[in-house]
């Protein structure tokens, strides 16, 4: 039985409830789904909803170095359902952070 969803299934966790994401992440990778819940947190929202914002985030606005770094890193980590909530939370928390000025 895999565990590991697929990037298409990734996608599709945008109709899956937030207890289903965290069981799922629970046992994928717990440190994971502890910054995933502190930052669905600080901005009232559930993990799911964090995860669909996120994910939207990502696909308007990464570029292509961006994008080639995810799928290096899907190619390359052991889970890539994992790598990829992580890539898009961490492009959300950059994307929400003030620009420093030169």
């Amino acid at each position: 039985m895999r565990q590991s969803p697929t990037l298409g299934e990734f996608l599709a966790f945008n109709r899956q409830s937030s207890a289903e994401l965290r069981a799922w992440l629970q046992r994928q990778d717990p440190t994971l789904i502890e910054r995933l819940a502190k930052e669905a947190d600080v901005r009232g929202e559930s993990i799911a909803h964090f995860l669909r914002i996120a994910t939207a985030d990502f696909m308007a606005e990464a570029d292509e170095e961006t994008w080639a770094s995810l799928i290096s890193a899907l190619r390359d980590g052991a889970d890539p359902g994992a790598v990829c909530v992580a890539r898009v939370m961490d492009f959300r928390v950059r994307l929400e952070q003030p620009r420093q000025r030169s």
